[in-house]
């Protein structure tokens, strides 16, 4: 069966097309796979000293402080920089445990994530006017390795589109909800046929946080 909504990688777009291959579950996504292959240690990580720049005593980030962070580190290039919005449901996309903070550690992923979808972002905005169109969305999408029907592809674009096009700080923000929410899909999905059941207030608490 197709299986609408699952990405393969989130992250990883080089060699074959995240999604697609031999090993696919119904659901469209590797069994066992890892979002963000490879680590490396904070102490060689340029990343590390953005992190701890903005970091509270706890170790961890906030809202406010990811942005600072996003911002300092120049990841939006000539883009403009991530609103505070977007860096809330980043958070929320890596926050399992709803404290509304992050740790170096799902910096690190937000960080190889972000990467990802920008180098996307830049290869179909080809003419570098720093938006996307309807149909260079949809070829995104695909790039990701999601499967989503024209009737799905066109309810996102009312929602993050402003005149038909869709800028780079939405562009990321509807990458980060279409995976944080396919995340919480596929978890509960363990038979991997595309419906689940879940109540009402996992609902909520999967679709309100992010």
């Amino acid at each position: 069966m197709a299986y609408p909504g699952y990405g393969g990688g989130f992250g990883n777009f080089s060699g074959q097309i995240p999604g697609t291959g031999p090993n696919m579950f119904a659901g469209g996504y590797q069994p066992g796979y890892t979002p963000y292959p490879g680590s490396y240690s904070a102490a060689d990580d340029s990343m590390w000293s953005y992190f701890t720049a903005v970091a509270g005593q706890d170790g961890e980030v906030d809202a406010e402080e990811l942005q600072r962070c996003l911002t300092q580190s120049g990841i939006s290039g000539t883009y403009s920089p991530f609103s505070l919005e977007t860096c809330r449901i980043m958070i929320a996309m890596l926050d399992r445990d709803y404290t509304g903070k992050m740790g170096f550690k799902e910096f690190k992923d937000l960080w190889a994530a972000l990467s990802a979808w920008k180098q996307n972002f830049m290869t179909i905005d080809q003419d570098r006017s720093g938006s996307v169109e309807h149909h260079e969305l949809s070829q995104a999408f695909a790039t990701m390795g999601y499967r989503l029907n024209p009737q799905t592809v066109n309810a996102i674009v009312k929602r993050y589109s402003k005149n038909g096009r869709i800028f780079f700080d939405d562009y990321v923000a509807c990458c980060v909800k279409l995976r944080a929410l396919t995340d919480f899909f596929r978890r509960r999905d363990h038979l991997q046929q595309g419906c689940v059941n879940f109540t009402y207030d996992d609902f909520l608490q999967g679709t309100m946080t992010i």
